[in-house]
């Protein structure tokens, strides 16, 4: 399934995507796409819904992040060979974890602000996960029984906040905006293997990201069962597993967002985004 939540910030509405490509009203069968109904009972209730006897949503509505009220933003960095290579760093022997405030989501095509006074914004495309069933100290081989599905994440990046004002790097990953989720959350089942995803990301039609999941560090089950090591997971966290190579801090010289680009972003079977990048106002 290709579950959704559309309609204006703060308002969304769960919805389901049809084959022909139409959203269908879900909310009359759930009060939103979070907590217990991503669980598998949650979506097995979906799925068990005749889809053409949904109300068929009219127009063409602002999609929303397709997963409401997420407890945890976690994010994982420099999960891609490549990726820790472009940025000089060495690579991980153990995933790096960091937060990035819920308060940063959006929905796919919302576009977002530059900080005040940045210089250094940087573009990431990732594969996200959606957890449906909690757990802590979770085993690799049980993972999947945890994971609702997946969808698109943009983890946008203000260098010089992540790496020049000292501590936690999520100074860098948290501004509002910055956390564009969507278009859909797509069911696991859906989904033939998740460790062979393409990535792309354009910057004003320039290719700029291509990846695949395949070339993760720490794969999908691993990232699961690891970070269930440190925290109790809750449904409806979402966690965002890393970019593949082509960031603007990576090229030479370094290339960085600025008012008026757009930017254009998706992972194969998860569908794309599009942002359009705004200067805040004085």
């Amino acid at each position: 399934m290709k579950l959704l939540r559309y309609g204006p910030p703060g308002g969304e509405k769960p919805g389901l995507l049809d084959d022909a490509g139409c959203i269908r009203d879900l909310s009359g069968i759930v009060a939103d796409l979070s907590g217990e109904h991503l669980s598998r009972e949650g979506l097995s209730r979906i799925s068990s819904l005749q889809v053409s006897q949904l109300d068929i949503v009219p127009g063409a509505p602002r999609i929303g992040p397709p997963v409401g009220r997420v407890g945890h933003f976690i994010a994982v960095g420099l999960n891609y060979i490549d990726h820790a290579h472009e940025t000089n760093s060495p690579i991980p022997g153990e995933p790096i974890l960091f937060n990035k405030a819920v308060s940063s989501i959006s929905g796919p095509d919302d576009g977002f602000m530059l900080p005040k006074g940045s210089a250094k914004t940087d573009w990431e495309v990732e594969l996200a996960i959606v957890i449906g069933e909690g757990g802590y100290e979770i085993p690799e081989d049980q993972a999947f029984n945890h994971v609702a599905g997946y969808c698109v994440c943009h983890d946008v990046s203000e260098r010089a906040h992540q790496v020049e004002r000292g501590g936690q790097w999520m100074k860098g990953k948290s501004a509002p905006g910055f956390g564009p989720l969507g278009p859909w959350l797509v069911t696991k089942e859906e989904i033939a293997d998740v460790q062979n995803l393409d990535l792309f990301l354009d910057v004003n039609g320039v290719r700029r990201q291509t990846g695949n999941t395949r070339t993760m560090i720490f794969g999908v089950k691993m990232l699961v069962s690891y970070i269930s090591c440190f925290m109790a997971l809750e449904a409806g966290d979402v966690i965002t597993t890393g970019t593949p190579p082509g960031v603007g801090l990576g090229m030479k010289p370094p290339m960085f967002l600025k008012a008026g680009d757009v930017v254009t972003l998706g992972v194969s079977g998860l569908g794309k985004q599009t942002q359009r990048v705004a200067a805040r106002a004085s």
